[in-house]
């Protein structure tokens, strides 16, 4: 994972996430989901393009059931775009890179 990549679970999604001083992206994910493979070097790719302008999160929803739960995700890959602690905008599915950089527009 690249190193600009946070990794998120239930106890710190509050100070990584919802208490970040920058957007922050959350890529829902899981070791078993291709489509979820599939996009992780996009997440990576935009990681690297908005570092310093938007924090870049994975959470592992096998492992941290509460916070997907919390935001109704129920498919992944579900990229969840958070602003000063609230929901800006979200995308479930392997979608292409262009819709990824339309969403985090939207927060910065």
């Amino acid at each position: 994972m690249a190193e600009n990549i946070v990794n998120v679970s239930d106890s710190n999604f509050e100070a990584l996430v919802l208490k970040s001083e920058i957007p922050a992206l959350v890529d829902f994910w899981a070791s078993w989901c291709a489509p979820c493979r599939a996009i992780a070097p996009i997440v990576e790719e935009m990681a690297n393009e908005y570092t310093g302008k938007v924090r870049v999160a994975k959470m592992n929803v096998d492992d941290n059931p509460a916070t997907p739960g919390r935001y109704g995700v129920r498919g992944i890959p579900t990229l969840i775009l958070f602003k000063g602690g609230k929901v800006v905008d979200q995308l479930v599915g392997a979608v292409p890179k262009n819709q990824i950089k339309d969403l985090i527009e939207k927060g910065i």
